[in-house]
């Protein structure tokens, strides 16, 4: 077999590439002779249609569950089709930008999108404008065709002018809460930014149609609703002000009782956060797998190739899971992979999910094939996966998820203190796949010439050097020629003249004055053990202990790695250990995100001291954002995920969202104090129960809109659980705490209100 690999170049789109590889292999499959053929084992294509299935399907199933919400609860056909037709709208708008500023359509950009919080804006206009014109409608039955319009069109404009603060006032803060994400750098920027420039270029259209669109085609198509008892909608809403009407008079009763309730969970949640564990992103499950078998340093290429035969007929025998596997041995004529003799990269192409049998998650595989693999002795299995491989690698030179480095002079004192710490560590929970770096114990067999002897024969080091060299390793005698090819002669001993140290001992050597004398006459020759490879990380050798992690998150297990090294690995003067891989990436996302959410907290209550001139009801609307990440917060912890990039951009997302319905809230009690009410609570009461609708539509079209992201199976589903989960359990609690908490903190404010 000769295996060749096709590279891509840099920003070049893979598709097409992948396409155009397809078609080229089979213009030269015809022409290649009889039994010879080209068989593709691993290429993304599959990938990309999978992941590509999953957005798509995410996106189709969101836009309908919005559009069945806002349907459901506006009670109107028309009022629900109007917000709807904004839907597709956005979309081509943000498709439109995304190929003028080059963002790729794939996973993480248009993954994220959620048509529930795109359409808010819209939602809160229409089920006003529709509230104003049922109002109405009496005034409006009596007026012939024109004047019916003119008036429908007056009610559209002081509608839509009325909550167009409300409505692009939320928007903006949503956008605003997007630049941190943008100030990402490095893997997570690469990850991330494609995600928020495509989230907020449908922002951007969702506004411009809010002020253009929207008013348009509610004026043209919303009529007056006969509200009958019949409908769902109105039983519903009837339904649940039932429901709400005794929670929020307790609420009002018993303010300080509230207050606490919030506050206690907000200590709870934050408790929670402090134990969770934390993983720079999910694994992306890409549906193969790459083992490397660890060999002993120095083992032959003859053995190599017997150990992974070996391991290919017992995979392909005992798991009706293995559809192919391949084996690449050392390092190419191009060294893409510098690996020497011993090192392998044995790829491991599955069959889908739904014809396995042995077991029923990768991992629990992964563990199997391990279990079937230790029959053959002195081997240690890595486990990976082909991108997941060369992701680890191009960020810190390490094919594992964690990567401990130990940097020293010695190169034996590196190797000691990296088998101390891989014997040390290996009982970690969630430590898989525990390999140190070979960096010692290459046999050699060392000539060191007697330089007295060889002036006395009359001979040079370098004569013998080039017969030493020429007889194991070979030298160019000339050239061949078939055709037009061409190829080297190669002089060397024959196979059996160089097995073994023996041969070289007997090598005779031509003398200048005639005769031969065998090479150990002129030095001394032997076996012993010398440096197997150096690396090096900033000019400073380093050895590496590799951590694969499985069934736990990255976090937890270097927190507890650390501490057994912290405990009982006592290295000399001059000797460091720093933690590299994924763990690397989490913690300098991690360090940006702790200087750009501030700012955009900032920015946000900037905003909304703007809009209401008052710190005072900033600071209440702002009682969202820590409320929201408390849902968020017990969500992650419930489903069992820990903290990842992808679950904070999800926090992110939340606190612009969050701070949306406590701005309708409150711009509506604003309003409400210019009529008279006999205390603060009965126009609270009465100003929550008017927007009740208002407020329920637009939390739960935003979080309904990612349930299908938050529940999908498929494959790349699981780089956006998390982001899901966040945005579902913070609307939760956030809506919960603008209906209850933030008119109990207005009153509290306001309890002045008739004096």
């Amino acid at each position: 077999k000769v295996l060749g690999q096709v590279m891509m170049l840099k920003d070049a789109n893979s598709k097409k590439v992948i396409d155009a590889v397809k078609i080229r292999v089979a213009e030269i499959s015809k022409s290649l002779p009889e039994g010879v053929y080209i068989n593709a084992f691993l290429e993304r294509s599959e990938l990309i249609a999978k992941t590509t299935f999953t957005v798509s399907e995410n996106l189709i199933l969101g836009c309908l569950i919005v559009i069945f919400v806002v349907v459901l609860l506006l009670g109107n056909l028309r009022s629900g089709l109007v917000v709807a037709s904004v839907i597709p709208l956005c979309l081509l708008f943000a498709l439109s930008l995304m190929y003028i500023f080059g963002v790729d359509a794939n996973l993480m950009s248009l993954g994220a999108i959620d048509f529930g919080i795109i359409i808010d804006g819209a939602v809160i206009i229409v089920e006003f404008i529709a509230f104003k014109i049922t109002q109405q409608k009496e005034e409006m039955a009596n007026l012939n065709t024109t004047n019916r319009q003119q008036l429908q069109d007056t009610i559209v404009l002081s509608g839509a002018s009325k909550m167009m603060n409300s409505a692009i006032f939320g928007q903006l803060i949503i956008l605003i809460v997007f630049i941190p994400i943008l100030s990402l750098t490095g893997v997570e920027g690469k990850m991330f930014k494609p995600m928020a420039l495509t989230f907020s270029f449908a922002l951007i259209g969702a506004m411009l149609f809010c002020f253009t669109y929207v008013p348009v085609v509610a004026s043209l198509f919303l009529r007056p609703s006969k509200t009958t008892d019949k409908n769902i909608a109105v039983r519903l809403m009837k339904w649940i002000q039932k429901g709400y009407e005794p929670v929020i008079d307790f609420a009002l009763e018993s303010k300080k009782l509230v207050l606490a309730i919030a506050i206690a969970l907000l200590s709870l949640s934050i408790y929670v956060y402090s134990t969770m564990g934390a993983e720079f992103v999910p694994t992306l499950d890409e549906g193969d797998f790459v083992i490397q078998p660890v060999l002993k340093t120095g083992t032959s290429l003859t053995n190599t190739v017997e150990i992974t035969t070996k391991i290919e007929q017992i995979l392909l025998q005992e798991f009706p899971e293995v559809k192919q596997v391949v084996t690449r041995i050392g390092a190419a004529e191009v060294p893409t992979d510098p690996m020497s003799m011993e090192e392998s990269d044995v790829i491991i192409i599955l069959n889908p999910k739904s014809e396995w049998t042995s077991a029923s998650s990768k991992d629990e595989l992964a563990d199997k094939f391990k279990e079937a693999l230790a029959i053959i002795p002195g081997m240690e299995v890595e486990f990976t996966q082909p991108i997941e491989m060369r992701f680890n690698e191009l960020i810190t030179g390490v094919r594992a998820d964690i990567a401990i480095k130990v940097f020293g002079e010695d190169l034996d004192i590196l190797a000691k203190k990296g088998n101390e710490i891989g014997a040390l560590i290996a009982d970690v929970d969630g430590a898989a796949d525990i390999s140190v770096e070979k960096v010692d114990g290459l046999p050699e067999m060392n000539v060191r010439y007697d330089r007295a002897k060889i002036a006395r024969y009359g001979l040079s080091i370098q004569e013998l050097n080039d017969m030493v060299s020429m007889g194991f390793a070979g030298k160019k005698a000339g050239s061949v020629f078939e055709g037009e090819k061409r190829f080297d002669l190669v002089v060397r001993l024959d196979k059996e003249k160089r097995k073994d140290i023996d041969n070289l001992k007997n090598l005779f050597v031509d003398l200048p004055m005639g005769g031969k004398v065998p090479l150990s006459e002129l030095a001394t020759i032997g076996y012993q053990t010398g440096a197997a490879k150096i690396s090096r990380d900033d000019t400073k050798r380093r050895i590496v202990v590799g951590i694969n992690v499985r069934n736990r998150d990255l976090q937890s297990v270097v927190d507890d790695v650390k501490t057994l090294i912290d405990e009982n690995i006592k290295l000399p003067v001059g000797y460091t250990i720093t933690y590299g891989g994924q763990l690397e990436n989490l913690q300098s996302a991690k360090s940006r995100l702790l200087v750009a959410v501030p700012i955009a907290l900032i920015l946000i209550f900037i905003l909304l001291y703007f809009a209401f001139s008052s710190v005072k009801e900033a600071l209440m609307i702002y009682s969202a954002i820590p409320l929201a990440a408390v849902g968020g917060v017990f969500l992650l912890w419930f489903r069992d995920l820990p903290f990842s990039i992808s679950a904070g951009v999800g926090f992110i997302a939340l606190f612009g969202i969050a701070v949306l319905n406590g701005i309708v809230l409150i711009e509506h009690f604003k309003e409400l104090k210019k009529e008279s009410f006999d205390s603060i609570e009965a126009l609270v009461k009465q100003g929550t129960l008017d927007r009740l609708r208002a407020v329920l539509l637009t939390a739960s079209a935003a979080a309904l809109g990612f349930l299908p992201m938050a529940i999908s199976t498929n494959a790349g589903a699981e780089v956006q659980r998390p982001l899901a989960t966040v945005v579902i359990g913070g609307l939760i609690t956030a809506t919960i705490l603008t209906l209850v908490v933030l008119p109990v903190l207005y009153a509290y404010v306001n309890s002045n209100y008739l004096k």
